[in-house]
């Protein structure tokens, strides 16, 4: 006899010949049909925590490293609503999950009965599109639209741009087979293929772009966040051996392995004299990737903008961040630089304009890199030189995690090498949020076994605490906990900063550090307390022996302040010689 939740038992199997082979599962009663199709499921595996916060942002990290969506499901009820912040990240970051949330039948909702709240479009704008399953399989119309509902909602979530998409799924009970009835998949699960949207640019378009690019002569290229893509980097690096035009990019953009790429633009833009900054206005910008960390680039983007913005991107939303774009290109990446490498460089007197628009780039690149090079070591051991000493012993093949608010700005000043081509960078960027910065690197971690190392503030790092809350062993993972017993960043602002309340209302001081925590989940735990410490400690921290390390420093907020404005004072005296 076919058990009546078949179709739904079927939704594992339609997944699992889709590719989507890891299930993240938060525990309940309601979700048991579901639960219990992918746990059973040979091809998927199945990993369930039961803070749905956290689990949420489990699979955010999950779907960034496989490259495919995520399956992450709940139980009905204030469970589901807990996805939200992970599914918001997700959906700015471009990030594909496919959100199973079980229901209570329909006619129950609102009628006092136990965990039932409106959960139909529960995620609002930040799906790519919310779906509702029938509440009843007998019909042979309710088994096709189950089956064509989660064949749409998984092609929708791969299609550019990636995101979340939410199915909603009302089960009546009994919930769980009856005792001696077996949980089988069907063998004829129908497949519904979409490839992905053509990405080449057209003729018209080439011959468009070939005739406006001769008019140029202060050309430059920023890149936004995006994931480490060693195709892409081939396209760049061809295209700047035919051409000298600078190319900008925060250390989220993944782009440190190619020699003459400009890391250190959020150092010297926010310090650089105006006439300076005059030099460094393009006439041509292109853009590419997600969002920039660097508010100093931005700033300086807006004010001295550039006459022509072109910005590559897949199709779907345009984001104006520098408010300039002029012609929006959806192309390839790689294939759009391809293209612009391929046209003949001239040599005359307009391609030296655009040599020396390179080098006046280049020249502050240097002037930034010296000035760091020069100010550490500190007086005082602070954040910003031990993310600098991370930083230069990070292993050859590893994920570099970096939280919000202060840990990823002290990276992006400090950069990687270009030798560094195996360290992936990974941030959670799409809100900048810290609710979840933790459990995306843990699942990162949990995806491979190359070494993930995550940079955090104590608020980030505290907050999403139960990112260790499960019974899976991390032992390639790695955390710097910067413990400054507050939030640092609002020091650094000029505003919350000189109020009064700004100890308790806006740092929220707090008294708390990582060696109960450690004990508690057994990790090891390794404390940075003296400078003579860091390369000892260092070389513990970086032994990959099965255990997950923590290594911490705890420092006051007015130092680090302080060191951080120095560097800034530095960067600005340079300009004084």
């Amino acid at each position: 006899m076919t058990n009546r939740f078949q179709p739904i038992y079927d939704i594992a199997a339609l997944c699992a010949k889709k590719k989507l082979n890891n299930a993240i599962l938060c525990p309940g009663s309601r979700n048991a049909p579901l639960a219990l199709a992918f746990l059973r499921h040979p091809e998927v595996v199945s990993k369930t925590f039961s803070d749905e916060r956290s689990a949420g942002f489990v699979a955010l990290g999950i779907a960034q490293r496989s490259g495919s969506p995520a399956i992450l499901l709940s139980t009905s009820g204030t469970a589901a609503f807990n996805f939200s912040p992970a599914v918001a990240e997700a959906y700015f970051s471009m990030t594909p999950l496919v959100i199973f949330t079980a229901d209570r039948p329909a006619e129950w909702i609102a009628q006092q009965d136990g965990q039932t709240i409106f959960q139909s479009e529960i995620f609002g704008k930040h799906v790519k599109k919310s779906y509702q399953l029938p509440q009843e399989y007998d019909h042979i119309d309710a088994k096709w639209s189950i089956n064509r509902i989660v064949n749409e909602a998984i092609n929708l979530s791969i299609q550019h741009p990636q995101g979340p998409v939410h199915i909603n799924a009302p089960f009546r009970e009994p919930l769980y087979p009856e005792a001696g009835e077996q949980l089988s998949y069907s063998n004829d699960i129908r497949v519904m293929e979409e490839p992905p949207a053509s990405t080449a640019l057209t003729a018209g378009q080439q011959e468009s772009i070939s005739t406006m690019w001769s008019s140029f002569h202060n050309i430059l290229i920023v890149a936004g966040q995006q994931a480490a893509d060693h195709a892409l980097l081939d396209s760049l690096n061809n295209f700047q051996a035919h051409h000298n035009i600078p190319l900008v990019g925060d250390v989220i953009s993944n782009i440190h392995p190619i020699g003459n790429a400009i890391r250190h633009a959020d150092t010297f833009l926010g310090e650089a004299r105006e006439d300076v900054k005059k030099t460094l206005q393009p006439d041509l910008l292109i853009t590419f990737g997600g969002p920039v960390i660097s508010k100093n680039l931005k700033l300086f983007l807006r004010e001295y903008s550039a006459k022509t913005h072109w910005h590559i991107q897949s199709p779907g939303n345009v984001a104006d961040t520098f408010q300039s774009i002029t012609h929006i290109f959806h192309a390839h990446t790689g294939g759009f630089f391809d293209f612009l490498g391929s046209i003949a460089r001239q040599e005359n007197f307009e391609s030296q304009k655009q040599n020396n628009y390179n080098k006046i780039w280049e020249v502050e690149e240097r002037r930034a890199a010296r000035t760091l090079d020069a100010f550490f070591p500190a007086k005082e051991l602070a954040e910003f030189e031990l993310v600098k000493e991370v930083l230069r012993n990070l292993p050859a093949n590893c994920n570099l995690h970096l939280a919000n608010s202060m840990s990823v700005r002290y990276a992006n000043y400090i950069g990687l090498a270009a030798s560094q081509t195996g360290v992936k960078v990974f941030s959670n960027r799409g809100t900048c949020g810290i609710d979840g910065c933790t459990s995306t690197a843990v699942g990162h971690a949990l995806e491979n076994d190359i070494p993930n190392i995550l940079i955090t503030g104590d608020l980030a790092f505290f907050y999403d605490r139960n990112a260790f809350w499960h019974n899976y062993a991390l032992p390639n993972f790695r955390i710097i906990l910067l413990n400054n017993h507050g939030g640092v960043i609002f020091k650094m602002l000029d505003g919350p900063g000189r109020m009064p309340e700004a100890e308790e209302y806006f740092i929220t001081k707090q008294r708390l550090n990582a060696r109960k925590l450690c004990e508690e989940f057994a990790f090891e735990y390794l404390k940075l307390d003296n400078r003579r410490k860091i390369k000892n400690l260092l070389k513990d921290f970086f032994d990959f022996d099965g255990k997950t390390k923590v290594l911490e420093l705890e420092s006051d907020v007015i130092l680090n302040k302080a060191i951080f404005d120095n560097l800034k004072q530095q960067i600005k005296k340079s300009y004084e010689v």
